[in-house]
């Protein structure tokens, strides 16, 4: 390796939302996660929603009419006059 133009790899500590941290290596000297092996459901066997700003209601309220897009019941044709 050339001197001078690799990043420094050091001790990383990584922490997640749950709480649980621990160390690793990296060129960054701290990882902050949203989801990690202590949490992730399939690690963990339990069905988990992550919930981001409300976008699972979003979606469910945007969709739950019916009338969205190709979703919606389509008009017939109207005849043209002569």
């Amino acid at each position: 390796m050339k001197d001078g133009i690799h990043p420094k790899y050091q001790e990383t500590t990584v922490s997640c939302g749950c709480g649980n941290t621990f160390t690793t290596r990296s060129v960054r000297p701290e990882l902050k996660i949203d989801i990690c092996s202590e949490c992730h459901p399939f690690y963990t066997g339990k069905l988990k929603f992550v919930d981001t700003a409300g976008r699972i209601d979003k979606f469910q309220k945007k969709f739950a009419a019916g009338t969205y897009g190709s979703l919606a019941a389509k008009k017939p044709a109207k005849k043209a006059k002569k």
